[in-house]
């Protein structure tokens, strides 16, 4: 008997569906638009986001391991005044120097969250060639350990990045240092530091990540080449990069490599403070914008779902006069919404991926490119449970007060 009365519901739902197909359409419609809105406004949104992660870790390790820098202690004090002898106190160049960086690189590569790490010997350094002079900063980097990590084969616009090691005092510059000193591939630049230190380099490849502050500040060069124009030995490192799995639990992990290397750990958030800012409020905003879209999408369908039952206090009348009880009722409009949502989702979905393909693929130009939206599984996934929950809520609270109606009361109207 059970399963008698489910395929009459059934049967019933679907000639619902099938006499009035305009009425059925225009409610999967309703669902299409809702689940579109959904889908693409969450990949806009959320591209955006990984955009600006991803431009920031073009050059930004998730940690960098240093030494903090320490004003030098005056000598002697007097005992009455407690004034110092020695009264011009500096920062020491020694200061910046970590001891057996080897050891905590390899200590560092054995925790099962690193996936990467590299010594860095940092330079700020003015870029001449003729009378044109840039200031910027040098990093000496092992440039297969860089390139592994914050892949610049990907950004080399002329030349490789595998150059520079085949020349010990080769450089890679970005490509807005080269246009302000009018400089190719193969040129000699002069580089100096403030130690009175410079070095004729040759430029071995051009350096493109669209952050335009980096690509007008930055260049790369062998470790050995930076610890020259640091005046300082083969030993000297003065910072050490480490990528980890997830770069979301960067300030989590500071505490046990603090302990692990005996040096500061600075994440990647404290680093670009105003970037790390930003990057909350957009994901705050998302969260509203997402929220709000729901809400809107929700009640959009819900109404078109209402109107179409409460056209139909007839056809309920009809049922329950003949002996289907209120949950039989129920069971009729919500395998209509069902499947009004079914076929709803059903081209939400490939509306969705055509919005976010046109738009993925259309030029913005500037440092962005093209614009940045991208196909993200989840929003998808969400987007067919949101569409279940709406449509199934959608159909069963109009049903639901449909179905308490006397059919009496139906007929009289």
């Amino acid at each position: 008997m059970k399963n008698y009365k489910h395929n009459i519901n059934s049967e019933i739902a679907f000639i619902h569906l099938i006499s009035k197909k305009k009425q059925t359409m225009v409610a999967a419609l309703g669902v299409t638009v809702g689940i579109a809105i959904f889908i693409f406004m969450n990949s806009l949104m959320y591209g955006f986001e990984v955009y600006s992660v991803e431009s920031l870790f073009k050059s930004t390790p998730h940690l960098r391991i240093y030494k903090e820098e320490h004003i030098s202690q005056p000598l002697i004090k007097t005992s009455k005044t407690d004034l110092a002898l020695l009264t011009n106190p500096k920062i020491t160049k020694e200061s910046k120097k970590l001891i057996n960086p080897n050891l905590i690189i390899e200590a560092l590569k054995k925790q099962p969250e690193v996936i990467g790490v590299t010594p860095n010997v940092s330079a700020n350094v003015f870029y001449n060639n003729g009378e044109a002079q840039v200031t910027g900063r040098t990093s000496g980097v092992n440039i297969e350990e860089q390139n592994t990590m914050f892949q610049l084969e990907q950004y080399i616009v002329e030349g490789k990045y595998s150059d520079l090691k085949a020349n010990q005092n080769g450089i890679i510059l970005g490509v807005g240092i080269a246009e302000k000193l009018n400089v190719r591939l193969a040129d000699n630049i002069s580089v100096t530091t403030a130690y009175g230190v410079s070095k004729v380099m040759k430029v071995v490849a051009l350096l493109k990540t669209g952050v335009t502050n980096t690509d007008k500040t930055l260049s790369y060069t062998n470790i050995s080449a930076a610890q020259q124009l640091n005046k300082q030995g083969a030993s000297f490192i003065t910072d050490i990069y480490v990528n980890i799995n997830d770069y979301e639990t960067a300030k989590k992990l500071i505490p046990k490599f603090k302990q692990l290397s005996g040096y500061e750990v600075e994440d990647w958030e404290t680093a670009n403070a105003s970037a790390a800012a930003a990057n909350k409020i957009r994901k705050m905003m998302a969260m509203a914008i997402s929220f709000s879209i729901m809400l809107v999408a929700a009640f959009g369908i819900y109404n078109i779902l209402n109107m179409t039952i409460m056209e139909k206090l007839n056809d309920i009348a009809i049922l329950k006069a003949i002996g289907f009880s209120g949950k039989d009722v129920i069971r009729i409009f919500v395998k209509e919404a069902i499947v009004i949502g079914l076929i709803g989702i059903a081209f939400g979905l490939v509306l969705a991926m055509l919005l976010v393909k046109v738009m993925g693929n259309m030029w913005v130009g500037g440092d962005i490119g093209f614009f940045p939206i991208r196909f993200f599984p989840k929003f998808f996934g969400l987007g067919i449970g949101f569409g279940l929950i709406v449509t199934t809520l959608a159909g069963y609270i109009p049903a639901r007060k449909a179905a308490k109606l006397d059919p009496i009361t139906i007929f009289r109207k």
